[in-house]
């Protein structure tokens, strides 16, 4: 495996383990300075489209997607030749932070929006249905909080409570980051079930022989799903691995169509 790497792939490898290494063990200030944050917050920086593609949440995030770049990487550079590879993972992994961006800034002001119409009428059943939408932010207290709330719709301390809570998750929204290069990585999946379509691939879990474009037919409709779940348990940007996978499509099918260039 590691005698086939390919120059672009192993130069990726090893900038993503040195920046992972670097923001863990010696300067970790860079794990909030380089993270994507929501445009809406004040911590955002433009340069953060490109910097949070390299930055990770923990071991087991960067293992995960430097291990598809070093599985998928190498005979895509192969064929697409290195500027193509490298184009690849950062048009799909900065794309995808600018469309996450403008998915979370959209779910931001239709929050915003919730939480402006129980300012104007505070009503109990109305609070619950976001703590509900929201759950993920919050915890048991705060739906026992709920019940009394419900008890005593009245109450002007527990009508500035519950604007108070409400106002914590818009907060929480805006001050929660993204990091990775899965976005990128989705791109290069796309690419590789589209270029290489009926190449066999063995998976580990469950272990079991499956082509390539199943694979990313799979991951394709697994990622739809959780997108319209909107699941707020869930810290997975699904929403930016779609994105990479469109952007991934849309590169590969405009270099297919221009055959001159391809190679």
């Amino acid at each position: 495996m590691f005698r086939n790497i390919t120059p672009v792939v192993q130069n990726l490898l090893l900038i993503n383990v040195a920046v992972f290494i670097v923001a863990n063990f010696v300067f970790p200030p860079l794990n909030e300075w380089f993270a994507l944050y929501n445009i809406q917050s004040t911590a955002f920086k433009p340069f953060q489209f490109l910097s949070y593609m390299f930055m990770h949440a923990d071991f087991w995030h960067l293992f995960s997607n430097l291990f598809g770049l070093l599985i998928f990487g190498p005979l895509l550079e192969q064929f697409l030749g290195p500027k193509k590879l490298f184009t690849l993972w950062m048009v799909c992994g900065m794309g995808a932070g600018v469309l996450y961006s403008g998915y979370t800034l959209f779910q931001y002001r239709s929050l915003e929006e919730k939480v402006l119409a129980f300012e104007a009428n505070p009503d109990p059943e109305y609070f619950n249905r976001l703590v509900i939408e929201n759950r993920g932010y919050f915890s048991q207290e705060v739906f026992d909080f709920v019940d009394q709330y419900s008890r005593n719709p009245e109450d002007p301390m527990y009508i500035e409570r519950a604007g108070n809570t409400l106002a914590t998750i818009l907060r929480m929204q805006v001050d929660q980051p993204m990091v990775g290069a899965s976005g990128a990585l989705f791109g290069i999946l796309v690419a590789f079930g589209m270029l290489f379509p009926n190449t066999q691939l063995f998976l580990l879990f469950p272990p079991m022989p499956i082509k390539a474009k199943y694979l990313v037919l799979f991951y394709g409709l697994y990622t739809v799903y959780n997108v319209l779940m909107m699941n707020p348990t869930d810290n997975v940007a699904h929403f930016a691995h779609l994105s990479g996978l469109v952007i991934g499509a849309i590169l590969v099918y405009v270099w297919k169509k221009n055959r001159t260039s391809f190679y």
